[in-house]
């Protein structure tokens, strides 16, 4: 009886045998054997470009060895994203390895929200229910819900765990409306462990929220454990109802922030080590101090320049790694706008001086100007409210204030969300 593992190693084996190391190596470059049931064996691969090769060139030969060592109709799945992070909490087997909290590097950003998700790993429902962590996106917020699945699993195999996000949430639930409500509700409102991520969906759907609502207390009064994510706060949400904030603060909120140098450092450091590359002191400082608010992009440098070192045999050194990566910064040449770039954009999308959005006016001309420069600098710069206050000469409550209304004004104003977006686009060109 093979463990997916296993049978992975045995066909690549068979594959270097009859094609070659060289042709086959470089594709299987970090690909990690996630399942294998149902007569599927769930291989993910390191990126969506290898997946999609993988696809093409290794399905049919891959699925006929697995057949022949199996004795049984295996075929091969490869996955990534998503689709690996759902199958590696379906699995049943130790396939936790890239989300543990051992795994997990710990700065002063994140010391609070990790601690508290060992808590709640260590005694579910016991001492935080709901965890509500927020932060920006690509910060960890989804490894520390895996870390905790990992965790009870280990020590409750029993339980019941249940991973989602809340759009697949609003799919599930679109469909129980045409195919009934009892399949629906007996997966969420019986789980042990509800893992639901970027809650902030929940907003402006109100059916959504009453559904949602109700599992919620179901899960709650039968001392069931909860952890949600998000990318802002409950009371930043929009048109989120009283009850559920409510709700989601009786808990513990917990806050992930950008990672500061040092702690980018390691991050680099930790990922080169899982790809077994050695990465020398250089390369690991440009890397850390050019991707300053994203922990899923320093990964994703990291692996670029692995797989260059792997497929082109290229020594790894900074100019090495300047040519490597350099399209993660075509892609994103707005990575890191400062204040005085938003505050630019948007005087000029506006045609407003900056002099007016910086200063004590509160007529209407400013009004939506100065809540848009707060909003960006607090979604495209990570800034603090403090922060974002003493650019623009205000009170960090109104900084608050203003992005709230503004939050809520394009929820339900698609025009403003438009131009909003493009203002984005302006200024993640620069």
């Amino acid at each position: 009886m093979y463990t997916p593992e296993a049978l992975l190693e045995a066909i690549l084996k068979q594959l270097r045998d009859e094609m070659g190391e060289y042709l086959v190596d470089p594709w299987f470059t970090n690909a990690e054997a996630l399942a294998l049931q149902d007569g599927l064996l769930v291989i993910e691969a390191a990126s969506e470009l290898f997946r999609e090769t993988l696809t093409k060139r290794f399905s049919q030969r891959v699925g006929e060895i697995a057949a022949d060592l199996t004795f049984s109709d295996t075929k091969p799945l490869f996955v990534y994203g998503a689709e690996a992070d759902s199958w590696r909490l379906q699995s049943e087997s130790s396939v936790y390895a890239g989300y543990t909290f051992e795994k997990f590097i710990v700065g002063n950003n994140n010391k609070f929200a990790h601690a508290a998700a060992l808590a709640v790993a260590t005694n579910p429902a016991r001492l935080y229910n709901p965890l509500f962590i927020y932060g920006g996106s690509g910060l960890g917020k989804t490894h520390l819900l895996f870390a905790i699945a990992s965790s009870i699993r280990k020590r409750f195999p029993s339980f019941r765990i249940v991973y989602i996000k809340s759009e697949d949430f609003m799919n599930e639930l679109v469909d129980a409306l045409q195919t009934g409500f009892s399949d629906f509700r007996a997966k969420y409102r019986q789980a042990d462990l509800l893992l639901m991520d970027d809650i902030q969906f929940l907003s402006n759907k109100v059916q959504m929220q009453e559904e949602f609502f109700h599992t919620f207390e179901t899960l709650f009064q039968a001392n069931r454990q909860i952890v949600l994510t998000s990318d802002r706060p409950p009371k930043e949400i929009a048109t989120l109802s009283e009850r559920l904030q409510t709700r989601f603060e009786s808990g513990l909120l917990a806050d992930i922030q950008s990672p500061d140098l040092e702690t980018r450092m390691a991050i680099v450091k930790a990922k080169a080590a899982n790809l077994g590359i050695e990465m020398p002191q250089k390369v690991v400082s440009y890397i850390a101090e050019n991707i300053t608010n994203n922990v899923r992009e320093l990964e994703g440098a990291v692996k670029k320049i692995a797989a260059v070192n792997g497929l082109m045999g290229s020594a790894i050194d900074l100019p090495m790694a300047q040519a490597a990566i350099k399209d993660i910064f075509k892609e994103r040449p707005g990575l890191h706008p400062t204040s005085d770039l938003i505050l630019k954009e948007v005087a000029e999308f506006y045609t407003i001086p900056i002099e007016k959005i910086t200063g004590k006016s509160r007529g209407k001309e400013v009004v939506l100007p100065r809540q848009v420069a707060e909003y960006l600098m607090r979604e495209l710069a990570s800034m603090s409210y403090p922060e974002i206050g003493k650019v623009l000469g205000q009170h960090h409550t109104s900084v608050m204030y203003g992005i709230e209304k503004l939050t809520a004004s394009m929820a339900e104003n698609e025009a403003l969300r438009d131009s909003i977006t493009d203002l984005r686009k302006n200024i993640q060109s620069k």
